[in-house]
């Protein structure tokens, strides 16, 4: 048996067992210290345990009885395991916000999203490869609100603009936030239709009013399999085409669904299209880009920037 292995067994048996083992204990239930030569077994769990310390393992010895007649090995849970990690508001707001500052995937980034996201999913799931939510069309402050009423089980209630543009309020329970396609969605039960539903945060008229506790997921439960990239993949074949400096152009490939690199111009931008079924969306995320960006088709997108960027030097 590898020295890896022997020693994961170990601690996994001491973590699992009720009570504290003798080596003679954990001898019978290792064959790694099993054989007929038992000084050469004692020897080898010696070294075990120094290795083990070495590496912080809690490992001790204690009584196994109340009269401290023989005594046993145990790793307390308690000491072995990290405390769940937790966040205040304003400290999710600082990692949200420094998410959305880098232009490439660097190892902080990485260590960002598995601090929001979790390794499965948790309640901020991002679907979108390359930088963390680059472009969102939903505020910072709206997509955490949303997503501490998901942590927290809560049911809420909020004002929602449908595609079709009727607005109605909305009673949800809050399971998870999702990110796809440049859009957040609120995943939850919606007790109008009484199933499943996604809501994009953009067509939100509302804050979310916490109206008391909500359900539980069911079991299985993932926010993802609810989100469909509808709204952002177009059925047409309309795309829209932007000249990107080279650096943004990288940015752009993570963060645009279906984003395709088509040439590169001789002044050294990178030509990059994407289907653009919501104009406003994209114009949005455009702009994020500022001078690195360059809308060239087609005409009603590029207006559109132009517009937005003549109020905005104008406000």
């Amino acid at each position: 048996m590898e020295p890896l292995e022997r020693l994961l067994n170990l601690v996994g048996l001491l973590l699992e067992s009720n009570q504290p083992m003798t080596f003679e204990q954990i001898r019978e239930t290792l064959d790694a210290y099993g054989g007929e030569n038992l000084d050469s077994a004692k020897r080898k769990f010696e070294r075990d345990k120094d290795v083990l310390r070495e590496y912080g393992v809690p490992l001790v010895m204690v009584d196994t009885d109340v009269w401290g007649v023989e005594q046993g090995y145990t790793i307390p849970p308690e000491d072995y395991y990290l405390a769940e990690i937790a966040f205040e508001p304003d400290e999710i707001t600082a990692l949200y916000l420094a998410a959305q500052t880098g232009t490439e995937e660097t190892v902080a980034g990485q260590g960002v999203r598995k601090l929001l996201y979790g390794s499965d999913g948790g309640v901020l799931l991002g679907l979108a490869d390359g930088p963390l939510v680059v472009g969102s069309d939903a505020r910072s402050d709206r997509v955490l609100g949303f997503a501490e009423a998901a942590d927290g089980h809560r049911r809420v209630r909020f004002g929602y603009r449908t595609s079709q543009g009727s607005v109605s309020e909305r009673d949800v329970d809050a399971f998870g936030v999702v990110f796809r396609g440049g859009h957040w969605y609120l995943v939850g039960h919606d007790h109008e239709r009484n199933e499943i539903r996604a809501f994009r945060l953009s067509r939100c008229t509302s804050e979310p009013d916490d109206v008391g506790d909500g359900s539980i997921p069911p079991k299985g439960f993932l926010a993802a399999d609810h989100v469909a990239a509808g709204p952002w993949v177009p059925s047409g074949e309309e795309r829209a085409v932007v000249a990107f400096s080279p650096a943004a152009a990288v940015r752009a490939l993570g963060s645009f669904v279906g984003a395709v690199s088509e040439r590169t111009l001789d002044d050294g931008r990178s030509v990059v299209s994407f289907p653009s079924a919501d104009g406003g969306a994209v114009a949005s995320m455009i702009m994020e880009y500022g001078p690195d960006a360059e809308v060239l088709e087609p005409a009603e997108l590029r207006e559109e920037v132009v517009r937005r960027l003549r109020r905005v030097a104008d406000a």
